[in-house]
């Protein structure tokens, strides 16, 4: 059953295993998997894992530069979920799109700027 696990793992997983998102995930999902489910759980867990992790790449160096430059807002955004890459921000939340790079929008949401998919409003990237 484990060598079947790993097999399959290693067919799907290993030609998506050269972006650096895709290896985090498929680790995480893997070992989460094992924790619920033994081995047929780390293989599953390893491929979602890994489909999540392409999901989500990280913004790109100048648009964190930009948004890292921006002034903070007068009026703080608060919302009650907690902000996390991956997670959604409520719709109520006003973005502010990037000029140099329309495909990200900003926000200053609990005291973070965050970096944004402006279609679906998830958090791609936290600045500190």
């Amino acid at each position: 059953m484990l060598a079947l696990g790993a097999i399959v793992l290693g067919s799907i997983v290993s030609p998506v295993l050269a972006q650096e998102g895709t290896m985090t995930g498929a680790a995480g999902g893997a070992v989460t998997g094992a924790i619920v489910g033994g081995p047929v759980g780390a293989a599953v867990g390893g491929v979602v894992g890994a489909i999540a992790g392409t999901a989500i790449d990280p913004p790109p160096p100048t648009v964190v530069t930009y948004v890292r430059q921006q002034p903070v807002p007068v009026e703080p955004v608060v919302v009650e979920q907690r902000i996390a890459v991956g997670q959604p921000l409520p719709q109520q939340v006003v973005l502010t799109p990037i000029p140099e790079d329309p495909t990200y929008a900003y926000a200053y949401v609990n005291n973070q700027r965050v970096i944004v998919d402006p279609e679906t409003y998830v958090v791609v990237g936290v600045v500190q």
